[in-house]
């Protein structure tokens, strides 16, 4: 790239020296070299200024043919003679490139609600319904500028819905980020893999201190690719503690400043953990004690008294069966509780006369029925009779009226 650069100051240089000589002699008067004609060096100067100005034409920069506005592209394009194959794979690049961009920023996708244990159903339906509209207008687009026939040397692959790498936080990361990020991914794997492997096949036990700080070698690149914000994103999405905490709190839905609080709090803790693994001097069991506390009581600072009660009662299946026939029959939230709590009233009575042996078989099945019935006016009196008749024709002969298998 220099040499040639440096042959065409050459040439415009030399063109200029000629140009200067030429005007000189060209001002020298007649009388004094009446003998000399139009020196040869003159004539000659012609085509090379003509050839530099030629030159000069051709050394546009991309800037100059790139525009925002596909049409002026286009025009732009074929004004410097660019093959109609080349000019396609060009627009074709560039449209894929920006609809690419749109579907990672402007689709919500369900892996971007980090927060919730279980998917929104309706915003996966409208993360497929966006990115159908995406690709009908993309492949307008294209035949718009390209005509119908451009699909027969392209195809674009439209990527999953849920793709890793998507939102107004990761969807901004450029091509090459995404994938140092994915080579990342399967760097730490394999790493990991391979020192469990050497330990089983030395048959020494695997030190979780060991592979704490291939963590923290992790987390070191992970920072190297992308800012403290997206560091963060990235590991409520996809970390193993994230992972965890949605495990836990399936039928509890956390707000989103609810599950990153407790996020922070035990994703420090679980990574100082395995440095306490073992021991049992004063020291290390204290301190494996503190972690142990911090994890179980960042749910209780982040949720409040009453939310982090409400997480307690969700818990017991017994509650989130109590959930699930609310939502069947279309009763609201705040019933949810009433019903727990009656049907664990009639479970705990239902118990205490089975074991009572104190009671004939016939004394037994009375008192059960008379709870039953207890328990069908209490949850008839806070559902309402239709609604109540919709909750009893749900439950199925194995559930039973008290709501347990």
């Amino acid at each position: 790239m220099r040499s040639r650069i440096a042959l065409w100051i050459s040439i415009v240089s030399n063109a200029a020296l000629i140009v200067a000589l030429g005007y000189v002699l060209s001002r020298r008067q007649p009388e004094t070299q009446p003998q000399v004609a139009t020196p040869l060096p003159i004539a000659a100067i012609n085509p090379i200024v003509k050839t530099n100005v030629v030159v000069r034409r051709q050394n546009f920069t991309w800037h100059e043919i790139e525009s925002t506005n596909y049409v002026a592209y286009l025009a732009n394009l074929r004004a410097i003679g660019c093959p109609e194959p080349t000019i396609r794979d060009i627009i074709v690049a560039e449209v894929n490139a920006l609809y690419d961009r749109k579907r990672a920023t402007e689709i919500v996708t369900p892996e971007q609600q980090w927060w919730r244990s279980t998917p929104d159903q309706q915003a996966v339906t409208a993360a497929m319904s966006q990115l159908h509209a995406l690709e009908a207008e993309r492949r307008n687009l294209l035949t718009r500028l390209l005509g119908p026939k451009w699909e027969a040397a392209n195809s674009w692959e439209i990527a999953a819905f849920n793709s890793r790498l998507d939102g107004p936080v990761l969807g901004n990361l450029t091509p090459e980020a995404k994938q140092s990020l994915r080579d990342l991914e399967m760097k730490f794997a394999q790493q990991r893999q391979e020192f469990i492997n050497r330990k089983q096949a030395a048959g020494e036990t695997v030190d979780p201190a060991d592979l704490a700080r291939l963590q923290e070698e992790n987390r070191r690149d992970l920072a190297k690719i992308m800012n403290p914000a997206q560091v963060e994103e990235y590991l409520l999405r996809y970390s193993e503690v994230a992972q965890n905490m949605r495990r836990e709190f399936q039928g509890f839905e956390l707000t989103p400043d609810e599950f990153r609080s407790i996020f922070r709090a035990r994703d420090s803790a679980e990574l100082q953990w395995p440095l306490y693994a073992k021991g049992e001097d004063p020291a290390t069991v204290r301190r494996r004690e503190e972690l142990e506390a911090l994890k179980q009581d960042a749910a209780k600072q982040a949720l409040g008294p009453d939310r982090y009660q409400m997480f307690q009662y969700s818990q017991d299946p017994l509650f989130r069966q109590a959930q699930t026939s609310a939502q069947q029959i279309g009763a609201p939230p705040e019933v949810v509780l009433p019903i727990y709590q009656i049907n664990q009233a009639a479970e705990l009575e239902r118990q205490r006369i089975s074991g009572d042996t104190s009671l004939t078989l016939e004394q037994r099945a009375a008192a059960l029925a008379t709870t039953v019935t207890q328990q069908q006016e209490s949850l008839r009196k806070i559902l309402g009779k239709e609604t109540f008749e919709r909750y009893r024709q749900g439950q199925t002969p194995a559930q039973g009226v008290f709501g347990t298998k």
